[in-house]
């Protein structure tokens, strides 16, 4: 596996990153990623429920293989409109108040018109709140502060915002000279472009799988219910391609790929885990086994909805997950080589 697959699964993550698309808002995307396989000479649909499926080819029908990414984010909907004009939001999935504190924000309104504004703690002027380092941030103690000029709910209900609104929050992409590649919801647009990646291997290559290989990039994951729908006739196993944990306790980097032989849903399957980890083996990918402690996937979704297959999950190392994130090129280039050896190809 060459590493320019590896450089232009990182440009297509940054295009997609570029896209606005907490669950429930994810249409666009799902066009990009539709138009960016088509692209490639992929067959791809947009399922009833908003994801996409794509047929990466392969001759076994009967023992097909899927492999699932996400693209919706974590975000925050308008749940109220403030007397003073401002904000109170929800969050979609698992988007925290004190880690967006202090973000940019983009309002989408029904109507199609977008009204920038920022993520502020209520009263937060550190020079007037003398409990500002006191107060506990969650979404009743901040606010969206509009970049308009408004002072009541009026003002702010004749801008065409209403309580049910999309607030997306700045993603602040970079990708460093050295590799590291920082922004918000690599979790999980970084495992798509890692798919494109593959699929542009494959297609330059002029590879056929032995076995059938879907992909199924999905619109639900953030909210649990993203992989449990779409599985096509004659899959027999799932591999969410998703975040590999970093942090305390755990032995990924950023720089590795990340093999999840447990989560909080339980334990993946022991074999295809041994698989996975055979695949690293043979491709000389660098990789590290982990236990997440708070975690949940895809692929649990497509086994919770009683779908009689085996799982696993592998994704490239992230840091700060559902905050600032940081991955590495490396991370990218190791899933892979994982991908390719499970692959065979």
């Amino acid at each position: 596996m060459e590493r320019e697959y590896a450089l232009y699964a990182v440009e297509q993550t940054q295009q997609l990153l570029a896209i606005d698309s907490p669950s429930g808002f994810t249409a666009a995307a799902a066009q990009w990623v539709l138009s960016a396989f088509s692209s490639l000479g992929y067959s791809a649909h947009i399922t009833r429920k908003g994801g996409v499926l794509i047929d990466l080819g392969g001759q076994d029908a009967q023992d097909a293989l899927l492999l699932e990414a996400h693209a919706d984010t974590l975000g925050a909907m308008v749940a109220e409109i403030k007397g003073n004009g401002r904000l109170r939001v929800t969050n979609l999935g698992g988007m925290r108040a004190e880690n967006g504190e202090t973000e940019n924000v983009r309002v989408y309104t029904r109507a199609g018109k977008v009204i920038e504004g920022t993520l502020q703690l209520c009263n937060a002027s550190i020079h007037v709140n003398t409990k500002y380092g006191d107060t506990k941030r969650d979404f009743n103690t901040t606010e969206v502060v509009l970049d308009e000029d408004v002072k009541s709910a009026q003002d702010t209900r004749e801008l065409g915002i209403e309580v049910g609104d999309i607030v997306c929050f700045e993603p602040r992409t970079r990708v460093t000279a050295s590799g590291y590649i920082k922004s918000r919801f690599l979790d999980d647009k970084l495992s798509v472009g890692i798919l494109l990646g593959l699929a542009k291997y494959m297609k330059d290559h002029h590879l056929t799988p032995a076995r059938r290989v879907y992909a199924h990039v999905t619109v639900y994951e953030e909210v649990g219910h993203g992989g449990s729908a779409s599985v096509p006739e004659g899959v027999t196993e799932a591999i969410s391609v998703d975040m590999g944990c970093v942090g305390d306790g755990l032995q990924c980097t950023e720089r590795q790929v990340s093999i999840c032989a447990k989560d909080s849903g339980g334990p993946y399957s022991y074999e295809v885990v041994g698989k996975l980890i055979d695949a690293a083996k043979r491709e000389g990918a660098d990789y590290a086994v982990d236990v997440y402690p708070a975690y949940g996937s895809d692929v649990e979704a497509t086994l919770r909805a009683g779908n009689d297959i085996r799982h696993g999950l592998i994704g490239a190392g992230v840091y700060a997950s559902h905050g600032y994130e940081r991955s590495h090129v490396d991370g990218v280039l190791n899933s892979l080589k994982v991908l390719k050896g499970y692959l065979n190809l």
